[in-house]
């Protein structure tokens, strides 16, 4: 690839050449802003080709710039999905209760249409019913609907920035239970009995957490509100009427 090829001169040093690599990388990759909260579409890179380390660290940078990056018309086969992923740290077990692209368990299988509609339309943050959820997702849509359909992102760290300070003062000390949330559905039945039964073993496997309303972004430090209506169940400490409005305001 000419775009890493440079002549190496005494007077660089490694972080020189690395700096002028990036800047170099920019100058290929385009970033298109979708919106003043978060989000950039990028271009001038294909997926399915192997990456340089230089690359990976400026999608790595643009994600953590824009929460949430999109590209456009790639053709990747599950190898380049997992690649992708690997170069972002340690993948997920397989997912609880979803199917897996077959061979490849660590690629979550989502497919839907008019007689099996999503079951996740609703705001959520993935995994939180996990101590340690997942840094990042990564979606490859590969048959979508001419209109509708969209998947929607939010920033929390603009929804926190947004609050009232006496809210956000209130809200520091505060923590949230987070389980499976409209999973459980997937372990109920006809038999009430059988589905209790189902239902408790449902829990195992999901595994309750306990997690800060207001969390800290690892990288950006930015402070975010870590609370969604798809896992989070009650405000530590409060009934259920109290957490509930809290949840809901």
């Amino acid at each position: 690839d000419n775009l890493l090829t440079h002549d190496w001169a005494i007077y660089q040093t490694p972080i020189e050449w690395f700096k002028e690599t990036l800047i170099e990388i920019k100058k290929i990759m385009e970033i298109k802003l979708l919106s003043g909260a978060l989000g950039a579409e990028i271009s001038g890179i294909d997926l399915s080709l192997a990456l340089s380390q230089a690359q990976l660290d400026q999608i790595y940078q643009d994600l953590i710039d824009h929460n949430v990056i999109f590209f456009r018309d790639q053709n990747i086969s599950p190898q380049n999905h997992i690649a992708l992923a690997n170069s972002f740290g340690e993948i997920e077990p397989p997912h609880p209760v979803y199917p897996h692209v077959e061979g490849f368990p660590e690629i979550v299988l989502l497919e839907n249409d008019s007689n099996n509609p999503p079951d996740t339309d609703v705001w959520h943050t993935d995994v939180t019913f996990k101590s340690d959820p997942a840094f990042t997702s990564i979606l490859y849509s590969k048959i979508i609907p001419p209109t509708g359909g969209d998947t929607l992102w939010c920033s929390l760290s603009a929804i926190y920035e947004s609050l009232p300070n006496d809210m956000k003062k209130y809200l520091e000390s505060l923590r949230a239970v987070h389980d499976m949330g409209d999973f459980r559905n997937n372990f109920i039945n006809e038999d009430n009995i059988e589905s209790a039964h189902k239902l408790n073993e449902g829990y195992k496997k999901f595994g309750n957490a306990v997690h800060p309303v207001i969390k800290k972004h690892p990288i950006t430090n930015k402070k975010l509100l870590y609370i969604n209506p798809g896992f989070t169940s009650q405000i530590v400490g409060m009934n259920m009427t109290d957490s509930n409005n809290l949840l809901s305001y």
